[in-house]
């Protein structure tokens, strides 16, 4: 058994690929994080390195994933390289006892270290374990093309574009029914996009990032992947209505409908969003 065989690190490759073949992942654009099980760990330990590398300082601390380790992407790595040469896109790092430090123990190899926006990751995974009980583990940031579109026309507020999704296709209020957060253009990478960004995921799955892209979580790569798939094709079909009118909307799915939608499949819809 390779440790490319291991479940965990076959649904983080494969993950990367989806989003690749998407479209999403430009040259080195989009990064993805996956905290480990106990077992997950266990399981991959045996690869891990023979000689312990220097730990390297966050700037940013979370104490309640202390001891945890991370599977991810790397800073400048191709999301089209993971599936043909995993060893130097992806890796597994360990968090440290003050849960402000990371070391990588498999991958990443002749110096890579984890993407760029890994402190996001970082504190939103905190903020995700918290609001889920720890059930979320993936943190997924794609340039999701349609809805970094719509960040040039549409108000730049949960309400806007939550709206906008939801009433561009039946399924979005179920997938999503507490609707998406917002974050204004800000330098990627920094302290202050991670932070914006863990302040609107102690309320949603997801995140826009105006003129930059998508930020999701979820409990596995699927439920993840899917949630990133289903607002990017709701916004594309809010594009393409859009283009074919000349904003003219004739017809939409109006707040009764989505009021219908949520009673029928037992979710609770955030009713700060309708009329």
């Amino acid at each position: 058994m390779e440790i490319y065989d291991i479940n965990c690190v076959k649904g983080f490759i494969r993950m990367c690929n989806d989003g690749w073949l998407q479209g999403w992942h430009e040259r080195n654009g989009g990064n993805l994080t996956y905290r480990m099980t106990e077992d997950e760990v266990a399981a991959c330990r045996p690869f891990f390195d023979e000689t312990a590398r220097e730990w390297v300082n966050m700037g940013v601390q979370a104490e309640n994933l202390a001891g945890e380790y991370f599977i991810t992407t790397g800073s400048g790595k191709y999301f089209r390289n993971v599936n043909p040469d995993p060893i130097h896109s992806i890796g597994i790092v360990e968090i440290n006892a003050s849960g402000d430090s990371w070391r990588t123990v498999w991958g990443l190899a002749e110096g890579a270290k984890p993407t760029s926006e890994f402190p996001s990751h970082f504190m939103n995974h905190s903020v995700r374990k918290t609001a889920t009980s720890g059930a979320n583990r993936v943190i997924y940031h794609c340039h999701a093309t349609n809805v970094i579109a719509l960040t040039y026309i549409l108000p730049l507020t949960d309400r806007d574009f939550s709206r906008a999704l939801w009433q561009s296709a039946t399924e979005c209020s179920v997938v999503f029914p507490e609707g998406v957060g917002v974050c204004p253009w800000m330098v990627p990478g920094g302290s202050d996009i991670a932070m914006a960004t863990s302040e609107k995921m102690k309320l949603y799955q997801a995140a826009v990032w105006a003129q930059h892209g998508l930020f999701v979580s979820g409990p596995d790569y699927d439920t993840t992947f899917g949630l990133a798939h289903t607002i990017e094709k709701s916004a594309e079909i809010y594009v393409k209505v859009l283009s074919m009118g000349g904003g003219l909307i004739r017809q939409t799915i109006e707040d009764d409908n989505l009021r219908a939608i949520a009673q029928d499949f037992g979710v609770k819809l955030n009713e700060d969003f309708l009329h």
